[in-house]
């Protein structure tokens, strides 16, 4: 259960990238990044996407990293966090069928 900001620096280290040439390709400034990988800002989704990108075959893994961030960050301090969650699976499940049909 990695963070976004740990998936990223994972990936980019994997790479041997650093911080200048990651930012330099998305325009993003690298000071930002390292923010980002630090946990110490949420990227946006427009920067997670240009992110998922850029790291093209985890693409999902980024962005499930963020989404499950997002949600965590939202409501961990429920007490009725947890149950919330699986409602809004089954709300999402649903959804999904609605859909197809």
């Amino acid at each position: 259960m990695k963070s976004i900001g740990q998936t990223l620096r994972e990936l980019r280290e994997s790479r041997g990238l650093l911080l200048r040439e990651v930012g330099a390709s998305l325009s993003i400034d690298p000071t930002l990044l390292s923010k980002i990988e630090r946990n110490d800002r949420m990227p946006t989704k427009g920067q997670v996407n240009a992110l998922s990108e850029f790291y093209e075959d985890k693409k999902h893994e980024v962005i499930i990293a963020w989404l499950s961030d997002k949600l965590v960050y939202e409501i961990q301090d429920e007490d009725l966090a947890l149950t919330a969650m699986k409602v809004a699976e089954q709300k999402i499940e649903h959804l999904k069928t609605y859909k197809a049909q």
